[in-house]
């Protein structure tokens, strides 16, 4: 028996016996997600480390910022076409990544740099304008 064949099966009773969506726990184990990044936090700051090695056009890659969300979309792509691969272990090709950042962050204070294949992403928090805390009125309904 064909041994992708048997490995198609097993998965097909997987999901019929855990569901559809149970591969996706799985993701970042059995695909792992690009790029990787490193994220610190200090009081008013988030500085985000992404690894995107060989970005040689600083307009194929697209940075978004909305309120507590960070988004990266573009390409890794080594350049490498020679020879046949025998081992593979700096992930390429094109992704879209979805941060959650600890806190809010202004979308008028971003600074992205790139550096010796490290996207740096500066970001800073949204402290309303408001002034803090609003009173709240109580409206009596009436029977």
């Amino acid at each position: 028996m064909d041994p992708f064949q048997q490995m198609s099966d097993w998965k097909r009773n997987m999901d019929h016996f855990f569901g559809e969506q149970f591969w996706d726990q799985f993701e970042g184990i059995l695909k792992p997600t690009i790029p990787q990044i490193n994220l610190y936090q200090t009081d008013n700051e988030i500085l985000c480390i992404a690894n995107i090695p060989g970005l040689t056009d600083l307009e194929k890659i697209d940075i978004y910022v909305d309120y507590a969300t960070l988004e990266l979309r573009g390409a890794i792509d080594i350049g490498q076409s020679r020879g046949t691969v025998v081992k593979e272990e700096i992930l390429q090709g094109v992704f879209e990544r979805t941060i959650s950042l600890p806190f809010p962050v202004r979308s008028d204070r971003i600074k992205a740099t790139y550096n010796h294949g490290l996207l740096y992403i500066q970001l800073h928090r949204f402290i309303s304008s408001s002034g803090g805390k609003s009173k709240v009125s109580v409206e009596l309904l009436e029977e």
